[in-house]
Parts: structure tokens; sequence; C-alpha cells
């Protein structure tokens, strides 16, 4: 439905049963920040049922909560029509979405961030592949050049899988694509190292101040055995696995193999923590990736909070708002038996929500 809602507020309550809208609600702003669904979904699957089109659109403060420059533009507005997504930053069409980046990022607490503990290796990477791109341009760059150069590679192996006739007039153009897969993908690992240590930094000591345990650190394990990092090595690497690569029709290693886990004293811990350990991983993986932002970027973000509280006890629930990071804007969504009045600030903004409409409360109601 069309509408439009005053959010003029650090901290936004969405107060509502389930299936109501809520989480639509956080959906929406988060597609004004990355011109995508947090859920995954499929852009043609985001409008609501029976409609092809749909818009998205948020007016920003040109002063943040700490009363500095918040953003160099009013207005975001996104448009998905006839198949197509267009992004438009104050009326005027953004040459590519990595732009909303430089303005103000939403991280999203969910349901869906236990994949990040207990889900493939995908999912792992594809949460500190975001973590490094919030603060990072280049490593963007760096990682959309290896996905293209990694894609025709893959078509080239899968065209010549099996036919022995092709192999050497293909043995040129791999020649081609590998020094760029060598040369994007040793960039990707040198900057996944570093940044996994300094994660594990600021994650390790948040899971121990909110949970009690110490020793939880962050893991990462490259694809490419290799003793030496140099394009070179990498290039002999490659070499010496082509014919693995080309008897299966994929690129068998490289970045986007590697992994990352969690682990304690050394050990790994994902795989043998409780349900509860997950969930509060996930949740603090999450306040860690806020932190970090801030840390490079020296702004705040804007949090969404998606019914993540409901799964702690009252002392752990507490300990992880203590937790929360510096924000611009927060947005919580939360049942209507719960204790939500606990958490409400005398300038908190509160809706119901009920059937996609939003009915703001107020104070003390």
């Amino acid at each position: 439905m069309d509408a439009e809602v005053g959010i003029a507020a650090k901290d936004v309550f969405l107060i509502g049963d389930n299936g109501q809208g809520k989480t639509n609600f956080l959906e929406a702003l988060y597609f004004c920040s990355y011109a995508a669904s947090f859920r995954g979904t499929r852009d043609s699957e985001v409008a609501c049922a029976g409609k092809k089109n749909f818009s998205a659109e948020v007016k920003l403060s040109v002063e943040n909560s700490i009363g500095t420059i918040g953003s160099l533009y009013e207005k975001i507005l996104i448009k998905f029509e006839r198949g197509k997504k267009n992004v438009f930053l104050d009326g005027k069409q953004a040459e590519d979405r990595k732009e909303l980046l430089d303005i103000n990022p939403c991280i999203v607490f969910c349901h869906e961030d236990m994949d990040f503990i207990a889900g493939t290796p995908e999912r792992r990477r594809w949460f500190f592949d975001q973590n490094l791109s919030l603060y990072d341009p280049v490593y963007l760059d760096d990682l959309r050049r290896y996905r293209k150069a990694l894609k025709s590679r893959n078509v080239l192996l899968r065209e010549t899988q099996g036919k022995q006739s092709r192999l050497a007039s293909i043995s040129g153009v791999l020649d081609a694509l590998d020094p760029q897969l060598a040369i994007y993908g040793l960039r990707l690992m040198e900057k996944r190292e570093e940044s996994a240590r300094l994660f594990s930094e600021t994650f390790g000591t948040l899971y121990e101040a909110v949970a009690g345990i110490g020793g939880i650190a962050v893991k990462y394990t490259p694809s490419w055995n290799i003793k030496t990092a140099a394009v070179d090595s990498l290039l002999a690497y490659m070499e010496e696995h082509r014919e693995a690569d080309l008897s299966t029709g994929n690129t068998l290693s490289g970045p986007h193999r590697d992994r990352y886990g969690f682990t304690r004293l050394g050990s790994d811990f994902s795989s043998k923590a409780s349900t509860g350990q997950r969930r509060l991983l996930a949740l603090l993986l999450r306040i860690a990736q806020a932190r970090r932002f801030s840390t490079m970027t020296g702004r705040n973000p804007v949090l969404l909070l998606d019914d993540v509280l409901l799964e702690l006890d009252p002392e752990k629930r507490r300990r992880l708002l203590s937790a929360l990071p510096c924000y611009d804007q927060a947005f919580y969504t939360f049942l209507p038996e719960e204790p939500y009045e606990r958490y409400r600030k005398s300038d908190t903004l509160v809706y119901t929500v009920q059937g996609g409409q939003l009915f703001a409360q107020k104070a003390g109601a």
C-alpha cells in the first residue's frame, strides 16, 4: 500500500502481531540503504501480492545524532518498474547502487542471521564480504572484478568439460583469465585476513562481556594453499590444478571457496554451541559489524532489530542492549506481549502495526 510515515526520532518501536507488516517496514528502510532485500528475496517478489512494480523512498536529515552532517543527500528513491531497478539520489539517477554505501548504511538484526553461524560457508563469506564492503569501496570493486573473471572462467570450463578437442583452443583464454583471478583474488585474501583479525578482537571481547565466555575468535581459512602470496606463485598453483578444474567444469579453489569459522581457545565452537549460544553469536556479529563500521568511517549506522530480543533471557537481553553500538537511529519490532515499555525512552516514537498500517501511540499509552 502507499503510505508516508514520520520517523523523526532516534528510537522507533513497531508493535504488532506476526504478519502485520513490521518486518516489511524494516525491509523498506533496508531497501533504501542497499537497493536489496535483507531476506534475500528477489526484486520481483518484493512487491505486494498482485503487483509488479514498487518504490521505496526515504527523506534524510542533513544533521545526524551528534550534530554533524549526516548525509549529502535529502532523499533516496528506489524504483522497480517493468523488471528494472533504478536508484535516485535527490532526483538524479545513480550510476551504481554502491553509491548508497556512502550515505547511511543499515545494520539489520534478524532471524536469518543464524545462517552466519550454522549455515553454509557461502553465508559466512557473504557476511564478512558485506562487513568489508561497508567501509572499503576498493574491496567491493575487487570482489566484483574477481566474480566477473570467475564467472567467465567457469562458463569456459563447463563448455569444455569432456571435450578433449577443445582443450588446446581454450588454453590461451584461460591464460588470460587466470592472472585476473590471481591479482584480484590475492587482494581479497590480504584484506580478508586483516579484517578477520581485527573483527575477531572486537567480537571476542563482546561475546565475553555479554555471555561470560572468553576465548571466542573468528578464524579465516583461505582456499588457495600457497606458501608465498605472490601472483607468480599463485599462477603456478593454478596451472598445477587446471586439469582438475577442466575435469569438473568448475574452478575448485579461490576466494569464492574461502571459509570462516568461530573458535574457542583454538577449537571449533559454533558446531558445539547450543542454540542459545548460536543465537547470541549471530546477534553479536551484527554489533561487532556496526562497531567496525564506525571505527573505520567515523560514522554511525542505522540499526534495524527485527524481533531479536524475544528469545533471550532477561539478563542476556539487558547485557545485549547495553552492548549496542552507537547509532544514528534504531528501529525495533516487538510483539504486543513483550515488555517493550521497559526500553522506551521519553522521546521514543512508538507505532502499532496492524494490517500493514502504522498508528502512532501517545507517550504512556
